[in-house]
């Protein structure tokens, strides 16, 4: 390689280090995966979402890579890093509702569960006067379809609640992943500047 080839070699090298994981097909297929995911999501958060969640983590993880800062790529690690950070955050956020819908520990919202819990009770008492004169001919049934109305009606509930705040707890996965990959690059600059004294 002569003197005229290397600064166009490490130019480009520089430039490819720049664009990171925000310029790959693949974190906007994963992006686009994981909002379908979200808008397709109807009624009770279910465990699928958490292994889907996971999975799209996984793939961020292993094939999309961490943004690295290069020297004169300031403007385009801030994008590549917000973009990263913004699905990071979605991704976990989808992995994390069915949890924060059925743990109250996770996610403490007292008043909307004891209401959710009443909009169960409303429920069973609908699916009793349903059935009307049936009810003394199955008592099992009648059990059984109020257990089931009830417990749908406030999954319902509480799974609406969970999805006004799920952007909240995304936006939260996405600071701090963006914090993290901002204190993992900086810890590397000063090992590498370290290194060249």
């Amino acid at each position: 390689m002569d003197e005229r080839s290397r600064p166009s070699a490490e130019g480009a090298a520089a430039a490819g280090a720049g664009r990171g994981a925000g310029d790959r097909p693949g974190v906007l297929g994963i992006a686009l995966a994981a909002v379908l995911a979200f808008a397709l999501a109807s009624g009770s958060w279910q465990w699928f979402s958490t292994y889907l969640g996971v999975t799209l983590l996984a793939v961020i993880f292993s094939l999309a890579g961490v943004p690295v800062r290069t020297p004169g790529a300031g403007s385009a690690y801030v994008r590549n890093l917000t973009a990263y950070s913004l699905v990071v955050g979605l991704c976990a956020a989808i992995a994390v509702a069915p949890a924060m819908q059925r743990w109250a520990w996770l996610f403490p919202m007292p008043e909307t569960r004891s209401a959710c819990a009443h909009l169960g009770d409303y429920a069973a008492l609908r699916a009793q006067a349903a059935l009307g004169d049936l009810a003394g001919r199955g008592g099992a049934a009648l059990v059984y379809a109020q257990n089931e109305q009830s417990r749908q009606a406030v999954d319902g509930c509480l799974s609406s609640t969970t999805t006004l705040w799920l952007p909240v707890y995304g936006f939260g996965a996405a600071l701090l992943t963006a914090f993290g990959v901002w204190l993992v690059g900086r810890a590397r600059a000063g090992r590498g500047a370290a290194a060249n004294r």
